[in-house]
């Protein structure tokens, strides 16, 4: 039972993050890549452009794929990304807390890493590929015997 509730959280907490990513995200789509891009090379962000195409495919798109548990150490290290490049570039002058503080980006870059490298089994990345690897797994402990 306990594995059941493990993996019910895990999905709980992806789906808390992804929500969180793909609201930004979806500010950023509406906004369009040319404001999102004019936004970063204020910020002085490096190629803000490409940064903009990237963080708006990440959190829209990547969130769509937390949700689902597909690709998540993939996603989960572009979410870091992220998150460690928000931190540098806006909130850490403003200090962890208070306003415009980088306790929400640092709690995002991090959960996102926690989660996207132990998913669960209620994951795409579950379904495709561990549960091929445990199968070989059990086979070959099974011969060993």
């Amino acid at each position: 039972m306990f594995a059941r509730v493990k993996d019910v959280t895990l999905l709980l907490g992806r789906i808390g993050v992804a929500v969180v990513f793909f609201a930004h995200g979806w500010q950023k789509w509406n906004s369009g890549v040319s404001a999102t891009a004019t936004m970063f090379d204020h910020i002085g962000i490096p190629l803000p452009t490409v940064a903009a195409v990237f963080v708006i495919v990440l959190e829209v798109l990547g969130s769509i794929a937390f949700v689902a548990g597909f690709l998540l150490p993939l996603i989960a290290v572009g979410y870091a990304v992220d998150m460690a490049g928000a931190l540098i570039s806006v909130h850490a002058q403003n200090g962890l807390t208070g306003n415009g503080g980088y306790e929400l980006v640092l709690v995002l870059g991090l959960t996102a890493l926690a989660l996207g490298f132990n998913g669960g089994r209620l994951s795409l990345d579950h379904v495709l590929f561990w549960r091929k690897r445990e199968a070989r797994i059990s086979t070959r402990e099974l011969e060993t015997v």
